[in-house]
């Protein structure tokens, strides 16, 4: 999906953004994105490409799946309404554009920690901290097989 579609489903409607890398999906992403969908009209996922995944030191030999296969398998979820790839090393200049209602993060984040907390709040916008589902993690995945 690009910037543009994902303004045109948005209009009129209370938009929820998120944004990751979501690599190797597992339970934890599933009841993230689930919450996440439930506190708008549409959810739209911001995603790492390949090259800024790289950029964020998860390791080596990440990300495990190439983007097109990523984006392939979080819009196949019925939470998500569409998923635009960016490949700057933060959200901030995708939510710029957007300008979701609400911002979501995982509980390993917090408001301070967030780059785009600024703009976010600077439009007028939320941020919600969502819980994470305690072991599950992709890195934790990739250990438990041995890959890294």
């Amino acid at each position: 999906m690009t910037i543009e579609q994902a303004l045109e489903i948005r209009a009129g409607k209370k938009l929820v953004f998120t944004n990751g890398v979501f690599d190797i999906l597992h339970a934890g992403h599933t009841r993230y994105l689930q919450y996440a969908r439930s506190l708008g009209d549409i959810l739209i996922v911001g995603m790492n490409t390949d090259e800024s995944v790289r950029g964020l030191g998860k390791g080596p030999n990440r990300p495990i799946n190439p983007l097109a296969d990523r984006v392939e398998v979080l819009e196949a979820l019925r939470a998500v309404d569409g998923v635009v790839p960016f490949s700057d090393a933060t959200p901030v200049a995708l939510i710029s554009l957007l300008k979701p209602e609400i911002h979501v993060k995982g509980g390993d984040y917090t408001v301070e920690s967030l780059p785009e907390a600024a703009i976010v709040h600077g439009y007028g916008g939320d941020i919600v901290i969502v819980p994470t589902l305690e072991g599950r993690s992709s890195t934790r995945v990739i250990q438990r097989i041995g890959m890294e």
